[in-house]
């Protein structure tokens, strides 16, 4: 999905309820929905448009580990501090390291 296709998913989901249950559910401000929505967002809009395709959108990922998983799913395991509790937890916390998928600002 390009980013202008995950604006216009922002767009409707944005019209499909409001700008703060939008916000809430993608862990983000309203008034920063609205800055991306008016191209006005100072930071990195494409942070915010993966997680609202995460939350609303159809993409998935193929993971080195995990194989074919929803976004939603790959940003949970690529946040996720490193616990040695299952030998799949460490090798998803190396893999999601060196993701290609993973930014200096993927904490959200």
């Amino acid at each position: 999905m390009t980013s202008k296709d995950r604006l216009e998913l922002l767009r409707s989901a944005v019209a499909a309820s409001s700008q703060a249950e939008v916000a809430r559910r993608v862990g983000r401000s309203a008034a920063a929905i609205n800055q991306v929505l008016r191209g006005t967002y100072a930071g990195n809009p494409e942070i915010i448009l993966e997680r609202v395709a995460a939350e609303y959108g159809p993409d998935s990922v193929n993971c080195p580990v995990m194989g074919e998983v929803p976004l939603a799913q790959c940003l949970e395991s690529r946040n996720r501090p490193f616990s040695a509790t299952n030998a799949m937890r460490v090798r998803l916390y190396k893999a999601c390291r060196q993701c290609e998928r993973r930014t200096h600002a993927t904490k959200y």
